[in-house]
């Protein structure tokens, strides 16, 4: 007999400890300006608009909460920009989400993209393409998920491999 299992089945206990810690730094601090600021415009986020929208901030101090949300793996930093503040990429990517008022945005995968609804309480669109056959996909999420022309479209979601430490790695 088939046994049927839930999504707390496959969840590992780092997982849903990295996902707690992703919502409580989502809620204060650098990373919500550093989303804000992806939503704002079109990322990556610099250093210096970083410090700028952060002012009361010291360099030193905007640097160490930076390097943190990126050993965090809440962001992927470079030298001088934030590159991806997860559920953004500021790098081009197979994911474009239309923001409500018009502007486009990259998300690092497919769940990231239906997420972006919630996390700005709007409707969105998201395009991409099949990764079996290549064909054009396009779909409308509100804040409560997809609307129903996406019920026969899947998302996948895989393992990484042991070692790998970032979400996204095809980037």
């Amino acid at each position: 007999m088939l046994s049927i299992r839930t999504a707390e089945d496959f969840i590992d206990g780092g997982w849903a400890r990295r996902q707690r810690r992703r919502r409580i730094a989502r809620d204060r601090g650098v990373l919500p300006r550093v989303l804000r600021l992806f939503v704002d415009h079109a990322g990556p986020v610099s250093r210096t608009a970083l410090a700028q929208a952060m002012s009361h901030l010291t360099p030193s101090r905007l640097d160490r909460e930076l390097t943190r949300l990126d050993v965090q793996d809440l962001i992927v930093l470079t030298d001088d920009a934030v590159v991806i503040a997860y559920p953004f990429s500021g790098l081009p990517t197979p994911f474009v989400v239309r923001l409500a008022n018009g502007n486009e945005r990259y998300s690092c995968c497919a769940t990231d993209a239906l997420g972006i609804a919630a996390m700005l309480r709007r409707r969105i669109e998201i395009r991409s393409r099949c990764h079996h056959c290549g064909e054009p996909l396009a779909l409308v999420a509100d804040p409560s998920g997809p609307e129903s022309a996406a019920a026969n479209m899947m998302v996948w979601v895989g393992r990484r491999a042991a070692g790998d430490r970032r979400a996204c790695t095809s980037l």
